[in-house]
C-alpha cells in the first residue's frame, strides 16, 4: 500500500477556474479506480470536505492557511507543508497545481496545465509575473516527474525548461453526454470561459453585435482580469454569469444551439471537450491545443481575424454534421483514463 500524498493547497472553490474541475473530477475518478492505496489531500482553510471522495483510503489533513493570500500559500507551501508530508509518512506527493515544495521527505510529480507565465507573459500584472517565474522554474527543477496535460505544454516544458514531462489528457465528465441526450436549444450563443485577455472576448463581442440574425451570447466562466471591459462591451443581447454551480453549467450546455472558444492560448481547453461530448456544435481557435483536442470535429478560425470568427459562427449555425464525430472523439478522453494514467506515474516512484 502506497501513501499518496495531494497537494490541494492552492485550490479557492469558484476563484481558479479550470484547474478547480481538474482536481475535483481526478479525485473522484482515483477514488473510482483505486481502493486500496491510501489519499491524503492536503487542504486549506478556503476548501470545503466536499473535494475529499466519501471513501476510506481518502483522508484530509487541513493546514493553517487560506489560497486566497497567496503569499502566505506559497510560503507555507514551502515550510510548512513538506513538515505535514513527513509527518503523514506519505510515500509520493502530487502537485496538481503547477506548484510544489521545492524540498520533500518523497519523490514529487507536479502537472502542469500551461506555460502561459512563459508564452503570454504581458497577460499578467507585473508584480505577479516575478513570483510565477520562480515558483513554476522552481517546481520543474525539484519535481522528480512532470505531468503536461496536452502535447503543446510537454512542447512548451521542453522549449523554455528543457525538461520532458509525460502527456494526460484531461477528461470529460460523463454528465455531458448525458446531455447530448436530453439536448433543447434555446436560442443562444454558449462560450465557457475565464474573463481574461487570453480568452479573445472582446472580439467576439465585437463580431457578435456587428453580425445581424445571431442569437443571443451567453458567457459563463470566471471572473478575470478583463472583466471590467467585457462587461463594459456586452449588449443587452449578451448575458455574463461569472462563475455558477456545475448544475448550471450542464444545463447552460444542454440548451445551447452552439458554442464558440476564441481563445488566443490554452493549455488543453476543457471547455471544448465538454461541448464536444454534450453534442453541441463547436467554433473554435485554430491554435494547437484546441486542435490537439478535437481533430477534424470542428470548425475552426484564425482567433486574430474577426470575418474568420464571424464566417464560423454563421456557418456553425447550420452546422449539424459534425456532432456525432465530435461526440466520438471526446469518448476517448476520459477522467477514468486520467485516473489511471496517473496512478501509474505515482506508482512508479520507486523507479525515479
Amino acid at each position: 500500500m502506497t501513501r499518496i500524498g495531494i497537494n490541494a493547497l492552492y485550490l479557492i472553490p469558484g476563484g481558479v477556474g479550470g484547474t478547480e474541475i481538474y482536481l475535483r473530477s481526478l479525485l473522484q475518478a482515483l477514488a473510482a479506480v483505486d481502493q486500496q492505496n491510501e489519499y491524503i489531500i492536503f487542504t486549506n482553510r478556503d476548501t470545503g470536505r466536499d473535494i475529499v471522495p466519501n471513501q476510506a483510503n481518502f483522508t484530509a489533513v487541513q493546514q493553517p492557511v487560506r489560497a486566497t493570500f497567496r503569499p502566505w500559500r506559497l510560503l507555507w507551501e514551502q515550510s510548512g507543508l513538506p513538515l505535514a508530508v513527513k509527518r503523514q509518512r506519505i510515500d509520493v506527493l502530487l502537485n496538481p497545481g503547477f506548484t510544489s515544495p521545492t524540498i520533500c521527505s518523497c519523490p514529487t510529480v507536479t502537472v502542469f496545465h500551461d506555460l502561459q507565465h512563459k508564452r503570454c507573459p504581458q497577460h499578467f500584472r507585473w508584480w505577479e509575473l516575478p513570483f510565477w517565474k520562480l515558483f513554476l522554474w522552481a517546481s520543474v527543477k525539484s519535481s522528480n516527474r512532470i505531468i503536461a496535460v496536452s502535447a503543446a505544454t510537454r512542447d512548451d516544458l521542453v522549449r523554455f525548461y528543457n525538461i520532458k514531462a509525460e502527456i494526460i489528457h484531461h477528461g470529460v465528465e460523463p454528465k455531458f453526454f448525458e446531455i447530448a441526450n436530453q439536448r433543447e436549444p434555446r436560442g443562444y450563443i454558449l462560450c465557457v470561459s475565464t474573463l481574461h485577455p487570453h480568452k479573445n472576448l472582446r472580439r467576439l463581442l465585437q463580431v457578435h453585435a456587428r453580425t445581424t440574425g445571431l442569437p443571443a451570447l451567453v458567457i459563463t466562466g470566471l471572473k478575470g482580469f478583463a472583466t471590467k471591459e467585457i462587461e463594459k462591451l456586452a449588449g443587452r443581447n449578451v448575458r455574463t454569469t461569472g462563475w455558477i454551480p456545475r448544475e448550471e453549467v450542464y444545463e447552460l450546455f444542454r440548451c445551447a444551439d452552439a458554442f464558440v472558444y476564441p481563445s488566443t492560448f490554452e493549455g488543453f481547453g476543457m471547455p471544448v471537450l465538454e461541448a464536444m461530448a454534450a453534442g453541441v456544435p463547436v467554433a473554435c481557435s485554430d491554435i494547437p491545443p484546441l486542435k490537439e483536442v478535437a481533430g477534424p470535429t470542428v470548425l475552426y478560425f484564425n482567433p486574430a481575424d474577426e470575418n474568420e470568427i464571424q464566417d464560423a459562427i454563421q456557418q456553425l449555425m447550420h452546422e449539424s454534421g459534425l456532432v456525432e464525430s465530435a461526440r466520438a472523439r471526446a469518448a476517448g478522453f476520459t477522467w477514468e483514463k486520467s485516473a489511471r494514467e496517473t496512478l501509474r506515474v505515482l506508482l512508479a516512484h520507486t523507479t525515479i
